[in-house]
């Protein structure tokens, strides 16, 4: 019997990477229902072909708005599934938590990548983490895969180191296919 070889991901964070934020005064926010959702241009075609060449899609999202009382869960999940029907994710692992519940699952804590790394059988040294926030990065690094910033220009705390700098996701395809070693 010939050893199962280990999976390789990425890891998406999902607003700012999958579909559009508002941005008030330099800080992002995600959509507050599915009315409000916009799936950002070439996502639909980068995930397709990540999936043919042969990556987990895994989405790793914060959403404190529902601890913080002003979104239900059932909306973060309706905009999840939705995102689900559209793309070929494999699963959203999803943190409801705020900062000061200090879960292991909330980023920039590795928790919810190395949760899905073993459920999944995935290789962390084959895999990465897009995200437009230095949260996003820091979990990446924190649990060992390569990370991919998509750098929007947010007013607020930048990551201080990352494997790669973009502009989207379909930005971001070539490194993540190994067509390009440029990394910054």
């Amino acid at each position: 019997m010939t050893p199962q070889k280990p999976n390789k991901a990425v890891f998406l964070d999902r607003d700012g990477v999958l579909n559009a934020t508002s941005v008030k005064e330099g800080t992002p926010y995600p959509p507050a229902n599915v009315d409000q959702l916009s799936i950002l241009p070439g996502v639909v075609e980068a995930t397709k072909r990540l999936k043919e060449e042969g990556f987990l899609l895994i989405v790793v999202t914060n959403q404190p708005d529902v601890a913080r009382g002003t979104v239900t869960k059932d909306t973060v999940e309706e905009i999840n599934h939705f995102l689900m029907s559209k793309l070929p994710i494999d699963e959203f692992r999803t943190c409801f938590h705020d900062t000061l519940d200090d879960c292991t699952c909330r980023k920039p804590k590795p928790g919810a990548i190395l949760d899905a790394a073993r459920k999944w059988g995935i290789d962390l040294g084959q895999s990465f983490m897009v995200g437009d926030r230095w949260r996003d990065i820091d979990a990446g690094k924190a649990a060992g895969v390569r990370t991919i910033f998509i750098d929007y220009g947010y007013k607020e705390k930048q990551p201080w180191a990352f494997d790669f700098k973009a502009s989207s996701l379909l930005d971001a395809l070539p490194y993540l296919l190994g067509l390009t070693n440029k990394s910054l």
